[in-house]
């Protein structure tokens, strides 16, 4: 009987796809010979019993595929509409902005609120004056705005954590490796140090960071285990200053309102036709009116509730005792009780060594622990 061509390296038939070359190569390591007859004659075959973290390699192999194929599609059609400077100046700015530490978000961050303190220093806070508002009311966010203040410098220049070799010692005994997420003897090939656990070296600011979190663009630093509490109080501090100018304009808009008995009156519309006032009508009105000043409340109304939504998920994240990268890479396993290695079937599971209870989280969040308070407990 004629023989079936096979490949010399996994004993597969020569018929699979070109393409699937790199997934055969993956899956090989999960196969076992098996010397099994067929119409072909006997042959040498592997019976391929993948794992589960092998087909998600498969398909994530196909997906990224995919996508640098769109990409490089793109840009191949890109480079013939805009000239080569402006692709190269455009490459340029863009590694700049977001693959190097760079001043302009925090710039833009500056620029934002200056306008809206401006806004409302200039009409808000005047109209409200002359209504009569309370005088604490109105000074709240001066008050909120220099403890913003405060919390960012001192989250743009604190040490975020930064492992060099004179303290890499004594860092690496405060946490435990899990064996999941952060394992033993990973050299970091920038800083040429092991990694301790529950760190990462960040691209931005090419260093280690002790506890990493993130890189905020908006301070220009790392957020780690040295300056997480100053981040969480700039976060808490920004959103309880938006939250209240937004409070204080849609209170001075209501009480033009109510003072003008505008809701009680009427408008005649193109056709002649007569209407009672309704809140469409009452919004336009205002932002013809007061453009600036409506124009602002909803710009700080939708910075309330990013920032609220932002700031509850990191009060989760203190609450658990967990970091936005450790958050991020813990999704690729499921939860359980205890790390253990289950079947091929199921992957790995995983389980946060870290959270000790919730005053206890939030005391490391304002209070680091040392590796003498480690050892101790």
């Amino acid at each position: 009987a004629p023989r079936r061509p096979q490949c010399s390296r996994c004993g597969l038939s020569s018929t699979a796809k070109p393409g699937r070359a790199a997934a055969i190569a993956l899956l090989q390591g999960a196969a076992s010979p098996l010397s099994t007859s067929t119409p072909y004659g006997s042959s040498t075959y592997r019976s391929l019993r993948p794992s589960k973290r092998a087909w998600r390699a498969l398909t994530s192999s196909r997906k990224e595929s995919f996508l640098a194929r769109s990409v490089n599609g793109a840009s191949q059609v890109l480079s013939f509409v805009i000239p080569s400077q402006l692709q190269s100046v455009t490459q340029r700015v863009l590694h700049r902005l977001f693959h190097t530490r760079s001043s302009l978000f925090v710039v833009l961050h500056i620029l934002l609120q200056a306008a809206v303190y401006g806004e409302y220093t200039w009409e808000v806070f005047v109209y409200c004056e002359e209504l009569q508002f309370h005088l604490l009311l109105l000074l709240l966010p001066y008050l909120l705005l220099a403890g913003n203040v405060g919390c960012f410098i001192l989250c743009s220049r604190a040490n975020p954590g930064i492992i060099t070799k004179s303290n890499h010692a004594s860092l690496v005994k405060i946490y435990p490796y899990d064996g999941v997420l952060f394992q033993k003897g990973i050299v970091c090939p920038t800083c040429n140090m092991e990694k301790p656990a529950r760190s990462k070296h960040c691209r931005f600011c090419s260093t280690c960071v002790h506890r990493f979190d993130h890189h905020c663009v908006w301070v220009n630093n790392c957020i780690g285990s040295f300056n997480a509490k100053y981040f969480f109080l700039y976060l808490f501090t920004l959103t309880a200053m938006a939250a209240t100018i937004a409070v204080i304009t849609t209170a001075f808009l209501i009480q033009v309102v109510l003072l003008s008995n505008m809701m009680y009156g009427s408008y005649i519309d193109d056709q002649g036709q007569e209407h009672a006032v309704e809140i469409l009508f009452l919004i336009q009105h205002l932002f013809l009116t007061f453009p600036r000043i409506v124009f602002m409340l909803g710009f700080v109304i939708l910075l309330t509730l990013v920032l609220g939504a932002y700031c509850c998920f990191n009060l989760y994240l203190a609450l658990t005792n967990q970091t936005s990268n450790e958050w991020h890479k813990s999704r690729r396993y499921g939860c359980s009780h205890h790390v253990t290695l289950q079947p091929y079937d199921r992957g790995v599971v995983y389980k946060n060594l870290y959270s000790k209870g919730i005053w206890i989280n939030l005391k490391e969040i304002f209070k680091p622990p040392t590796a003498l308070e480690r050892k101790n407990a």
